[in-house]
């Protein structure tokens, strides 16, 4: 992107201010866009995209500071400068502190201005490429590279290879953060397919109303909102490979026609009657044992046969000590690479804390913490910089003797699948009433996602003091 298509978005209720700063920057060739208040440039920034944006830091409606923060959540690499006739040090810092690039006094130096405005672009352009960067590392790197090198990744790389050369349908299983998509992802690359299209769906993160449209598309007229035709996520990963993330999360009508789609090797798209040919190998994954969601009745039992041709198990990260080390310096480089700095390592007191922790978050926590402690250090990270807190876990209950129970020959299975559904009754009910039936705070502590609780919560009819929840 050459610099005379850049766009700098100015934003203050002072038409001259506006016009100024627009006649500077035109100069100097880039393309100015005008707002006068926060709401309007707050629709602009999601219409026209700009680069950068200078935005007056009081202004009557939406004030600079909330235009900040609605322009971080629309997009997170905007770089904002804030300008403004009430400078102090302050306000200064509460602005960089929100995720502001620079702050400006009022009145201009135009040097100044130009000088922050070429340095805002700069910054943007290092953080696109560390993400192109980023993603090419990710789908180059092998699992070793990725994961670790301990055994058990020597173990799941094996297993993975093997797999791959045959056209099986996968079930990967592991706790959340484990690195399910990265397995996806290796055996799609080292497979017959991988020319064609990896595309993955998130089963939990998409609304059940939508999820049969995102999977087989839709005819134009389908429903309301739909003015063209759009091809779903089967369509697009023709010859490929169609990853169904955390699909446990998928609703019993949309299984019952994934099933058929599997079978018959065709799909319908919402709202049509002619039969699509489809061609894709299909991986899932799951943050559950999907056998007890079998038992339990909220997954069905004839589509658990047609995916469950192999299973692969990713062990937790607090299984696999090798990798924690490896993982934290890995993680260490990268983020001393994204925010230009030189933390050189850690203390001893933080390289015995990070392999004893339990890391229920698995590898996507140790991310996060690693991130934040190298945002903190100035030289090495200690065991404060990483803050590892203690999470409580409550005891669980211990399971009833099934033979205290009067079965009147019930069927092993039929016995199993009432005791599953008691131990998950009694799992959540005494996890909730530790939470004070806050069920977000209860999915964390059972490494189960939102939805998966919501939906076990109402299946199971749980109450807390015999209030329903």
């Amino acid at each position: 992107m050459t610099m005379f298509s850049r766009q700098i978005l100015i934003v203050d209720d002072e038409k001259k201010i506006c016009d100024f700063l627009s006649r500077l920057l035109q100069m100097e060739g880039f393309k100015t866009i005008v707002a006068y208040d926060g709401f309007v440039a707050q629709k602009l920034i999601q219409t026209k995209m700009p680069d950068v944006m200078i935005v007056d830091f009081k202004m009557p409606g939406m004030d600079g500071m909330e235009l900040l923060e609605k322009a971080k959540a629309a997009d997170p690499e905007l770089p904002v400068v804030m300008i403004t006739a009430y400078a102090d040090i302050p306000g200064a810092v509460k602005a960089i502190k929100a995720g502001a690039h620079d702050y400006m006094p009022k009145p201009f130096n135009n040097h100044e201005v130009i000088r922050v405005v070429h340095r805002a672009l700069a910054e943007r352009d290092l953080k696109r490429k560390l993400a192109h960067l980023s993603s090419q590392f990710q789908e180059n790197c092998s699992l070793r590279e990725m994961m670790g090198p301990s055994d058990a990744v020597d173990r799941l790389i094996s297993i993975v290879n093997r797999v791959a050369k045959s056209d099986f349908t996968v079930v990967i299983q592991g706790e959340t953060g484990t690195g399910k998509e990265l397995v996806a992802r290796a055996i799609h690359q080292a497979s017959a397919r991988s020319e064609c299209n990896f595309v993955p769906v998130d089963c939990g993160a998409i609304p059940s109303a939508l999820l049969e449209s995102e999977l087989f598309g839709y005819e134009r007229g389908a429903f309301t909102d739909a003015k063209i035709q759009k091809p779903g996520k089967f369509e697009i990963a023709q010859d490929g490979t169609l990853f169904l993330d955390e699909i446990t999360n998928m609703p019993l009508g949309s299984q019952a026609k994934l099933l058929r789609a599997l079978q018959e090797k065709n799909i319908y798209r919402v709202g049509g009657n002619k039969p699509l040919k489809v061609d894709v190998r299909l991986l899932t994954s799951c943050n559950t044992n999907i056998e007890a969601e079998v038992q339990s009745g909220s997954f069905r039992q004839d589509l658990f046969y047609r995916l469950n041709e192999f299973t692969i198990n990713i062990p937790p990260l607090r299984k696999r000590g090798d990798d924690v080390l490896y993982l934290a310096n890995r993680f260490l480089g990268i983020t001393n690479v994204e925010l230009n700095k030189h933390v050189k390592g850690f203390t001893e007191s933080a390289l015995d804390a990070l392999p004893t922790y339990s890391w229920p978050g698995n590898a996507r926590q140790l991310r996060s913490t690693i991130r934040r402690a190298v945002l903190l250090a100035d030289d090495v990270v200690t065991e404060k910089h990483l803050d590892l807190k203690k999470t409580h876990t409550p005891d669980l209950p211990i399971v009833s003797n099934v033979f205290e129970e009067t079965w009147n020959g019930l069927s092993l299975k039929e016995i199993v699948r009432r005791q599953i559904i008691d131990v998950e009754r009694a799992v959540l009910s005494k996890t909730l009433k530790v939470t004070g039936g806050n069920k977000a705070k209860a999915a964390r502590l059972l490494r189960i996602d939102y939805k998966t609780m919501h939906t076990k919560v109402k299946q199971l009819g749980i109450s807390i003091d015999g209030e329903t929840i």
